[in-house]
């Protein structure tokens, strides 16, 4: 991951702040038709192992995320989408992406500078 991507920050996480279980969460709906080993959702986040590990535990134990297979000694896990809270999560990320997408659409109708990360 370029250092470029990891300073853009989601909708998601513009909403919510910018912690580790967001950085993760926000991960895994973006990603949610993949799995991924530990490592890999770690890294991908921008979340250090540590601070992972503390989150990871609740995630599985919360039945936000599932084991879907090994490879070698990888397991492999992705964000539960038939989790009642992850459906309901994945909705406001859609809900909060449009809103912010009509915000910006509607600002270039109106001749109104686009906002633009750097």
């Amino acid at each position: 991951m370029t250092e470029e991507k990891t300073n853009e920050k989601s909708v998601f996480i513009e909403y919510f702040g910018d912690y580790p279980l967001i950085r993760v969460l926000d991960f895994l709906i973006l990603g949610r038709d993949m799995d991924y080993s530990m490592t890999e959702i770690a890294k991908n986040s921008g979340v250090g192992w540590t601070a992972f590990s503390e989150i990871w535990l609740q995630l599985i134990e919360k039945d936000i995320v599932t084991f879907t297979r090994k490879i070698g000694n990888a397991k492999l896990f992705r964000l539960n989408v038939e989790n009642l809270w992850v459906k309901e999560l994945i909705k406001m990320d859609k809900i909060i992406t449009k809103l912010e997408t009509d915000k910006l659409l509607s600002g270039a109708e109106h001749g109104k500078p686009m906002k633009v990360e750097a």
